[in-house]
Order: structure tokens, then sequence, then C-alpha cells
């Protein structure tokens, strides 16, 4: 593949400009962020005339939130709702023939598939599937739908079974976990022997029993963060591709397989599905037919068990049975994809510098251009005809809203924007732009950091500064709206979100360079962004704090026992304790990839990583946040962090999110903002928390949410 020199140019060179706030505009606050109207999901009309999305507003006082479908015309005009319930209506889908919106909804209780008539009339509620449905899509000729749901195995498609085993779950007096084999949880949920199966519905006939095509006890399609449909129908309906994971320990194991069945299939075919990518012993997903069904492309990986390795995109030949690689030279992740109608392009995403450009890969040259490269696309769809495509985008100051990009004619790549849903709300308030800039390393490199200044900034004056350590740890920080950039910004902190080794967007060489070097090239990196931030003329030197979430938690933990640069440290969802972590997570093949072996394999390296390894020089005051729910770093790290600064006479205080997973809940951000906020104002000087955390968490504020919180007393040593 070739990289065409115009990206250079385009991309490479890209910085974001500090924007001036408006004299009438006003500072952000914690209630401002859930203000932001949640715009995603677009789906365009098969006419192209039309598309569809979904907007997420937030009651705060009431703690309420809903999802509703909104319409708007391929020009940005005529922007009217479709739904207005206070419920999650989601993933909308037009028929092939564009006379249905069909669409999931929870309107009914759990989220099933509901149709709308889009000549008049109301909704109809098409599925009853117990549990729910995870996700659909309609055959090509519209005849029949393709469930995403769990179910038991031995039920497989029939709903009956199913519920009456649901409900001997719900209802039973025993309630117990048994396991023979990992996993026994995952990210947020107790493993109960459920499985994810596609099932498939007839549309013609009500009275057709649905069919599982994914029997037995795998998950089929597998498991896949964010909940994506990882399966595909063929353009003929003949055929379905889907992905899972059917190693004897999946625990330890990253090999994800694309399989496929046939529809029509008899029960011994659809037992016996075709693996296509039974040679890669790594990843394989994300499988889409080509539009003339030839292929079936799909992402991914060569090195098992390392879930950071290059995401590659690849082609299967259906006649020949070979398949090849598309993005050898590309030295990125390639993210979501869709093909080009004609079948002779493919568009995709990927992490680069700070932003997440949209490509353009020409299959017949290898050639690969840049669509757009403006801010964080969080999803995108491809007009029927080619010409244009929908970006649900954001940028660090703007909320998502979806942009129209041309993919033809005498201007492709111009963006214009569709839907203004946040149009009043950006011109009321000061939502702060990034600028950027690079850092000198001791390793050698440039790091990237993003920089968001406060509401009224004065270059003569100086501000308290947050450092944010992101998590992953491979992942990027970007051109992207987050609370976290606005709401201490709007406090009057500068914030810096650096991009060091372990990131992603930078080569994958950079990005791998963290394994089995938590405590080393990064934290250089950090702490060279750190001094950097101290001799600028804008940042107050003895006022700089940092804090980070998930492997940006670990960071907080190791700076505590290894640094002295910051006056604060706010860590959440950390790992603490690297020895105990390998045996409480349950995806084990990250430790034994990122931190080289098992424990026993490797213990000088597990201790000589571990922030527990350094209790005894622990000084700086510390907030500690977790999430009693988190399978993936498990609330008794954040618990022994704190028993341990308090031990070491630490000011320190440890706030645990009862409902809370590895991600909060919309409404457990209140409190995480609030409680950094009233922290950072005692240690930093920055403004006040507007709520006192101790009254969110006895529920004197907002809501009926829960926490705890324990704030030590002792004086430090």
């Amino acid at each position: 593949m070739t990289l065409k020199p115009a990206l250079a140019a385009t991309l490479f060179a890209l910085a974001a400009l500090p924007l001036a706030a408006a004299p009438d505009k006003r500072a952000v606050t914690i209630e401002d962020l859930h203000k932001v109207k949640g715009v995603a999901e677009p789906a365009i009309a098969p006419d192209g005339r039309s598309l569809v999305y979904t907007v997420t507003t937030t009651d705060l006082p009431a703690v309420k939130r809903w999802t509703n479908l909104w319409r708007v015309d391929a020009d940005g005009k005529n922007a009217r709702a479709l739904t207005v319930l206070d419920k999650r209506d989601s993933s909308p889908a037009f028929s092939p023939d564009g006379a249905t919106l069909a669409f999931l909804s929870t309107r009914s209780g759990t989220p099933q598939v509901w149709f709308l008539p889009l000549a008049g009339g109301e909704p109809e509620k098409k599925t009853d599937v117990p549990g729910g449905v995870g996700a659909f899509r309609f055959s090509p000729d519209g005849k029949r739908l393709f469930l995403v749901a769990d179910v038991w195995p031995a039920c497989g498609a029939d709903l009956d079974c199913n519920k009456k085993k649901d409900d001997a779950m719900e209802k039973g007096k025993m309630k117990a976990v048994l396991a023979d084999t990992l996993f026994v949880r995952h990210w947020d949920t107790w493993e109960d022997g459920k499985r994810t199966h596609v099932l498939r519905m007839d549309l013609a006939d009500a009275k057709a029993p649905l069919v599982d095509l994914t029997p037995g006890d795998f998950d089929s399609p597998a498991f896949s963060v964010g909940g994506g449909a990882d399966f595909d129908v063929s353009p003929d309906g003949k055929e379905l591709a889907f992905t899972s994971s059917r190693d004897a320990n999946p625990s330890f194991s990253t090999n994800v397989d694309v399989y496929v069945v046939p529809v029509d299939g008899t029960p011994e075919q659809l037992k016996a599905p075709k693996n296509l990518t039974a040679k890669n012993p790594a990843f394989d997903g994300s499988p889409r037919y080509s539009p003339d069904g030839k292929s079936i492309a799909f992402r991914m990986q060569r090195t098992p068990g390392y879930e950071s390795d290059r995401f590659l995109l690849a082609l299967y030949d259906r006649a020949s049975g070979a398949s090849r690689v598309l993005t050898e030279t590309f030295d990125s992740w390639v993210g979501d994809y869709r093909f080009h109608p004609d079948g002779r392009r493919i568009f995709f995403l990927a992490d680069m510098k700070g932003r997440t450009p949209l490509f353009d890969l020409d299959l017949a040259t290898g050639t690969v251009q840049v669509a757009t490269a403006v801010g964080y696309v969080d999803s995108f769809e491809i007009s029927r005809d080619g010409t244009w495509g929908v970006l649900a985008r954001r940028q660090m100051h703007l909320p998502t809203e979806l942009w129209r990009v041309a993919l033809a004619g005498k201007a492709p790549g111009t963006t214009t924007p569709l839907t203004f849903q946040n149009q009043a709300l950006v011109a009321e308030v000061d939502f702060r732009p990034m600028e950027e800039a690079y850092v000198d390393s001791p390793s050698g490199k440039k790091i990237q950091v993003l920089l968001v200044k406060p509401h009224g900034f004065d270059p003569a004056k100086k501000y308290p500064v947050i450092v944010n350590v992101h998590g992953g740890p491979q992942m990027q920080w970007a051109d992207a709206f987050r609370g976290d950039a606005q709401v201490y910004p709007g406090a009057g902190y500068v914030v810096a979100f650096p991009n060091p080794h372990g990131s992603t967007g930078w080569g994958q060489d950079f990005t791998a360079a963290i394994s089995g070097d938590w405590d080393g090239k990064v934290m250089k990196d950090v702490l060279a962004v750190a001094d950097w931030l101290a001799v600028q003329p804008w940042a107050d030197k003895d006022r700089i704090g940092a804090m980070g979430w998930s492997w940006g938690g670990y960071a907080m933990m190791w700076l505590a026992g290894n640094d002295n640069h910051f006056k604060a440290l706010a860590s959440m969802m950390g790992v603490y304790d690297l020895r105990s972590m390998y045996s409480m997570t349950e995806e084990l093949w990250f430790p034994e990839w990122d931190l080289k072996g098992t424990p026993w394999q490797n213990p000088e390296g597990y201790a000589k990583q571990s922030p527990s390894s350094y209790v005894e020089k622990f000084k700086t005051p510390t907030l500690v946040i977790t999430g009693q729910k988190d399978f993936r770093v498990p609330y008794t790290q954040s618990l022994a962090f704190f028993t341990d600064l308090q031990k070491m006479g630490v000011p320190s205080r440890l706030i645990v999110l009862e409902n809370a997973s590895h991600w909060p809940g919309w409404y457990d951000m209140v409190l995480y903002y609030a409680a950094h906020l009233d922290w950072f104002h005692k240690y930093l000087g920055g403004a006040p928390s507007p709520y006192d955390p101790k009254a969110l968490v006895a529920n004197d504020v907002f809501g009926k949410e829960k926490a705890k919180e324990t704030e030590g007393k002792v004086a430090p040593k």
C-alpha cells in the first residue's frame, strides 16, 4: 500500500488553533455536560433523500435519560422527531425498500425490534425475545430479520423454553454462581450459562418459529466491547458470516474466527459452521460481504494473545478460499469500515495523531487517501450511490453532530453540517478548544500533548494544571468532545492530555513499546510533560496535579510511590497490585502479554512494575474512585490502594460507586466530576465544586443512585 503525498499536508500538519471565547459565553458547568444532546447512529435512507439518527436527552434533576429517533433531509433541512417517548429508541435501520424504519426500543420493557411505517402510522412491536434483542439486520430482500440475542444453548430459538429458564433463575431462592471453567465473569456480568446467538425470523409468516443459526455452547457472534453486531448476511441472502471464539480456554486466548453457515441450512450444517480463518491463531472479526458477494472483508491481528496488536484489513475470496491483507503497510489500527457500493473501494476509520480520519482505500492499487481528517469520527455510513457519506463527528470544543462528507464530484472531502441539536448550547457556553504541543521525551521522541485552557484564559496569569493520563494503555487522546476536557477548564484549570508511549496513532512500534515496560518510557514521557508544563508562563509550577482512569489510574498509583512532581493525584478504576490483579481479572491474555507472562513466570517484572511495591514512599494526597461492579479491574484494587495510603498517613479519599462497572454510568459521572473538583480545589486551588460530594452520596442533591465514601482524616507523614 502507498500513502499519497497529499496526506502529509492534509493530516500530519493539522493543528487546532485556540479559539477566542465570545464575551457573552459563560464557563462550562457539570450541568452543561448533561444538557448536551447525544447525536449518534446515522442511517441513510435507500433513496438517499434523508437519514435517521438518534438523539439522547438528559434531565439531570429528574435523573432520567432517554433516546428518540429523528429524521432530517440529506441537505440538513426539515429535522423532525419521529419518536417522543421517554424510553430508549436506538439502532435505526431502513428496510431495503425504504418503506419501514426498524429500531430497537425499551418501550415495552426489554429492547425489542419495532417497525415504524414511514408513510404514516404507529410503531409496531415485531419481536418478543426473552431478555431482549441486542442487534438486528434485514435480509437483502427484506423478508427476514436476523436477531442477536442471549439464549440458553439447550433452548436455542425456543422462546418459551428460554423464558421458563429465565423465570426460574430470577424467581428462584438459591442465588449462586457455579463454574467449572473460566470465564466466571466478564466486564460487569457473571457468566450464567447463556450464550449470544443469531436467530432467523421470517417476517412473512408471524407463526413461523425462529431458527437458531449459531447453535451450541459458544458466543456466536463473539463478545465485542461496545456491543457491536459482529455478523453480516450475503447480498443474495443465502449465507451468514459471524464471529465466534471456540478455543478451549477463552479467558487467555484472543483467537476469534470468522465462520459462515447457510441461512437455510440443516441442523447438521448449522452445528458445523465453516471456519474461514482457522489458519490464523489470533483475532479475526468484523466480517462484511462485498457488494457483489464474491468476497468477505474482515479485520485481523497476527499475534496470539496480544489484544493491542495492529488491526489489519483483509479480504477473503469466497471462490478460491484465499485471503489477502489489504493494509500491510498502513501503520495504524483499522477500525470500523464500509465498502463503497461499487465494491472497488473501502472506507475505514483509524487513529492518527490525535484524530480519527476517514480513509479511502483503493482495492486495485492499495492506495490510501484521507477522505476527511477533522476531529473524531464516532461512526459513519455511505449512501447507496456512493457520492456522499454521513459522519457522527465531534471535536474537543464541539459535541457530536452529523456532517455530510462529499465522496465524489469537484470537492471530495468537503463537509457540511446536517444536524444542529447542540447549536443553542454551543452559542451560550464556552466549550473550550484544544491546542496542540509537542514535548521532548528522554526517549528521543516528540510526545504530543493536547492542551485545553480555561474559560477567560489570560496568558499573563498563572493557572493550576491537571495532567490527564489515558487508559488502555493502548489508545489515544484525540480532538474529541469529552467531559473532563470541559468541566475542569470551566473551573479554571489548564488540562493536558499527553499521548505517551503506548498510545495509538503513532505507528505500531510506538504502541507496542509499553508492553512489559509499564514503569519505563511511558512514565518518563508523562514526567517530561509535567516538566514542560512547569516552565510555561501561564502555568503555576506549584499547582500541578494528575489524574487517570483504568491504566491511567495505575499510572497515578505508580506515581504516588515514585515521583514528587504532583501536588495531588486522582486515580480511577486503577490497577494497584499486579500479582493479585492477575488472578482477579477475567481476560487473562492481557496481563500475560503486557506483563510478559504469569506472576510465577515473571515475578520480578510484576513486583517492579506494581505500585504496591512502593507503599513506603506514598505521600501525595490522592482521590481514589472505583466501581463495585467492575470485573475488569476489581474494586478491591482501589480498596487496597486506599488502605495503604491511609496506613502511610497520606490524605486520601475513597469513593466506591455501587452500580458502576469499569465505565461509570452517566449519573455516576455527576459525583465523579464533583469529587474531582472538590479534591483539586483543596490541593490545587481551582474553583470549588458546585456540589458537595458528601451531599451527592447522601442523595441530598439529585436522585437515588448510591455510592460509598470514606475520607481519611490523618495528617501526612
